[in-house]
């Protein structure tokens, strides 16, 4: 699973390829994974968006768009294939979503479990999307405090690995870093939290 910093490498990516590019159609195979609006609404939508931006919260993605924000998980094996208008386009058995600019160019959604989700919301909105909305603050930012974080450790019983991956008391751990951070530190990944 992309954990932040490969989340925040997909940004940077997106942001030298897309930016500034209006879409001209959507195209959706899978459409599971569209949460919101209906795949038709999405689909319209989008429509003449240009992306102004490229955000990210946690492990999400936000396209900033003219009118709306398109919020990105990749969940476990999601990811974004970039085509220019003069490159051959390939289309695979996972690609579930596409998104064609009116340059020629074209964005596809990848995913081969078909995890990955979408939701379009309004615009600056991404903040209160549910998924978004319970995240803890950003590991790297001025939000994040130490005092905070010894606080809302020592009011948890719960072992200290489940809790650092639940997004909560800081976001953008996944297995992998946890389980690195806790070995560096000696720290056992079933000690409860609230005994550190």
């Amino acid at each position: 699973m992309p954990e932040l910093p490969e989340v925040e490498t997909v940004r940077k990516g997106l942001q030298q390829l897309v930016l500034g590019k209006t879409i001209a159609k959507v195209e959706v195979f899978w459409p599971r994974i569209i949460e919101m609006p209906e795949v038709p609404i999405f689909q319209e939508y989008l429509i003449g968006q240009t992306i102004e931006s490229m955000g990210r919260r946690g492990k999400f993605l936000i396209f900033k768009l003219s009118q709306f924000d398109l919020v990105s998980h990749l969940r476990m094996e999601g990811k974004y294939e970039f085509f220019a208008r003069d490159q051959e386009v390939v289309i695979t058995k996972h690609t579930h979503v596409i998104f064609h600019f009116t340059d020629g160019s074209q964005l596809q959604y990848r995913d081969v479990r078909k995890f990955g989700r979408m939701a379009l919301v309004g615009k600056d909105q991404s903040s209160e999307y549910r998924g978004i909305k319970q995240l803890g603050p950003e590991p790297l930012s001025t939000d994040f405090k130490l005092e905070a974080f010894e606080k809302a450790l020592a009011l948890k019983t719960m072992a200290i690995k489940p809790l650092l991956l639940n997004q909560k008391i800081v976001v953008g751990l996944g297995n992998i870093y946890v389980d690195v951070a806790l070995w560096y530190a000696k720290i056992h990944p079933e000690r409860p939290a609230n005994s550190l």
